[in-house]
């Protein structure tokens, strides 16, 4: 039997605009993909508890979330990494030595102090009113879904994120952690500042995705990643094609084997069929 191909697919800035916004083209694609017998797969940096609602009911065969952290195949738990204690520690530490605003994921949750609650909601008001002029569909909705930080398992901590006034936050990092940690840029759109994401060394996408198939029995040339954040570059290095939305940075489309349109321009629909899914 010809093994299925199968498709991973980022949420932010791929499925779902950084918004609540998701093409109706993009939920045909994947239901098509799907009745068709390929495999979808979401690939998120989110908490598999943070994912919204209505990407949740378009369907899908299997996530890798917390940015390759963990990883199921339908309810199948295929990995579960969570970072030691003494880890989460250190980064906390870090933060509160750099004043730098941050939250931690669990897989179930994602966790904040009211500071950092009120920094966030304070943040996605200000973009909202910036991005007026472009549109509702343009800026993030809603509010954050956070817990408390004082009410989190340390010991079921997977991933970092963190948000500063300061432009060089995601290098000082990158400088201070990268010998334990995986840093990258995070897409969260602040008006001014930067934000990152922080795992474990080797806990990247790219390595969930490489357990997943080997789990099903699929060879990576089968597989296409579609995503348009710097978490996603190694889902791009590890499936056969990787593809990055027309709304990335140049710097990750220079890295992907392929572009394809953007997020609210089909750009999931148009990479679907060049691929023969749909």
């Amino acid at each position: 039997m010809t093994p299925p191909r199968i498709a991973f697919l980022d949420v932010d800035g791929t499925i779902l605009d950084h918004g609540t916004t998701i093409a109706p083209s993009t939920v045909t694609a994947i239901r098509t993909a799907r009745e068709r017998g390929a495999l979808v797969y979401l690939s998120t940096g989110r908490s598999a508890g943070d994912i919204h609602p209505a990407v949740r009911e378009i369907g899908f065969d299997g996530a890798i979330t917390n940015g390759g952290a963990y990883a199921v195949a339908g309810d199948e738990e295929v990995v579960a990494e969570p970072m030691p204690a003494d880890a989460v520690d250190r980064l906390e530490r870090f933060f509160r030595s750099h004043d730098i605003h941050y939250f931690l994921q669990t897989d179930e949750a994602v966790y904040a102090s009211a500071e950092v609650q009120a920094a966030v909601v304070a943040m996605l008001s200000s973009l909202r009113a910036q991005l007026a002029a472009d549109g509702p569909q343009t800026a993030p909705q809603g509010r954050p879904r956070f817990r408390d930080l004082a009410t989190v398992d340390r010991a079921r901590v997977a991933k970092a994120v963190f948000l500063s006034d300061s432009t060089d936050a995601v290098s000082r990092a990158q400088s201070e952690l990268g010998d334990r940690f995986h840093v990258v840029p995070g897409s969260i759109p602040l008006p001014g500042g930067t934000n990152g994401e922080i795992g474990m060394q080797g806990v990247t996408k790219g390595s969930a995705i490489t357990a997943v198939l080997d789990h099903l029995g699929i060879d990576a040339a089968d597989a296409i990643g579609i995503g348009d954040s710097w978490n996603d570059v190694e889902m791009f290095q590890v499936c056969g094609t990787g593809i990055a939305m027309g709304n990335a940075a140049q710097e990750l489309k220079d890295l992907a084997d392929e572009v394809t349109t953007a997020v609210l321009d089909d750009g999931v629909h148009n990479a679907f069929a060049r691929h023969g899914l749909i």
